[in-house]
């Protein structure tokens, strides 16, 4: 684990095979630097808390 909120170091690419944007149902890239995952269709970038993708547009950050 990297840091005091347990985010693993990685995203297993078995995990990124399996999950896509849950409004484009598109792939998702893992952003190393903030610990999101980038929907570049949707323009959004979904959060990963505790280890967990949080896969809610709702709490997803809008790109630019």
């Amino acid at each position: 684990m990297s840091d005091a909120f347990n985010t693993p170091a990685t995203v297993d690419p078995r995990l990124l095979e399996m999950l896509v944007c849950p409004v484009t149902r598109g792939r998702l890239t893992w952003d190393r630097t903030t610990n999101e995952l980038i929907s570049k269709g949707a323009k959004l970038a979904y959060p990963i808390r505790e280890g967990v993708p949080i896969m809610l547009p709702e709490e997803a950050r809008t790109l630019d």
